[in-house]
């Protein structure tokens, strides 16, 4: 059966996240099998890059689809933009090899926060962004958001089990952050985070924790011995979902 990678642009606004839940529940996931399945007439499964939150927004996520059908990328992706929600759309669609897999090929993704930061809130991004009245000073932040780059135990950035739909089933809280990346433009501050793979809302907690670094109500110095407590309440709040967004998956 031919291996088909997608590339897929989302406003996670109306979605209960990427992946399949309870059946009343709407996903991009289920959204995307059932538009392949009217397609193709055939039961498919389609694996994510990642699975991304409630709320959480993507330009770039990537997922793989094996199809029996001679269907062709061109032809798919004009049927699957024609069938799909105008809050999902396809950008690219490829054929590539059986081995292929759109989580276990990925070397690294980059997830994106987006803050407003000014006194007046926006209307026209409101649902795309964090808006931070206070001033933000971004080469401190940077300094500061060195302590997570490399290799380290991010369990104290861990989503907690209480907060979870569904447990967080990782093997090991050791993850690898290759770089942390903040600018401004204009009005709107970009935190940009690549890792080999994250944990359960860990990106939030990361901006989160930076945010409240901001606004001194933790030192920066602290940082590192909050990582080696593995203590999650000893770290920032969890900024909100609708910041996030999966920026780009890397192969």
């Amino acid at each position: 059966m031919p291996n088909f990678k997608l590339t897929i642009e989302y406003d996670g606004t109306d979605f209960c996240g990427w992946q399949i839940q309870r059946a009343n529940e709407r996903t991009v996931q289920a959204e995307i099998k059932k538009a392949l399945e009217k397609i193709v007439k055939h039961p498919v499964t389609v694996i994510g890059a990642g699975r991304t939150d409630s709320g959480v927004h993507a330009l770039g996520q990537v997922a793989h689809v094996r199809l029996s059908s001679s269907i062709t990328p061109f032809v798919l992706l004009k049927a699957l933009n024609a069938n799909l929600p105008e809050d999902i759309a396809i950008l690219g669609v490829k054929k590539v090899s059986d081995v292929f897999h759109a989580q276990f090929s990925a070397r690294s993704k980059i997830y994106r926060y987006t803050i407003l930061n000014r006194e007046s809130r926006c209307a026209k991004e409101r649902k795309f962004c964090l808006h931070i009245r206070q001033p933000i000073d971004i080469p401190m932040l940077t300094k500061a958001a060195r302590v997570f780059i490399g290799r380290h135990d991010f369990r104290a950035f861990r989503g907690s089990a209480t907060s979870q739909k569904r447990r967080d089933k990782s093997k090991t809280t050791v993850r690898t952050v290759n770089k942390i990346v903040l600018r401004r433009r204009k009005d709107f501050i970009f935190c940009d985070i690549e890792a080999n793979g994250f944990l359960y809302k860990m990106v939030r907690n990361i901006v989160g924790t930076l945010l409240d670094v901001s606004a001194g109500r933790i030192r920066p110095k602290d940082l590192k011995a909050i990582m080696a407590s593995g203590d999650r309440r000893k770290a920032g709040k969890t900024a909100a979902a609708h910041g996030l967004c999966l920026y780009k998956v890397n192969y």
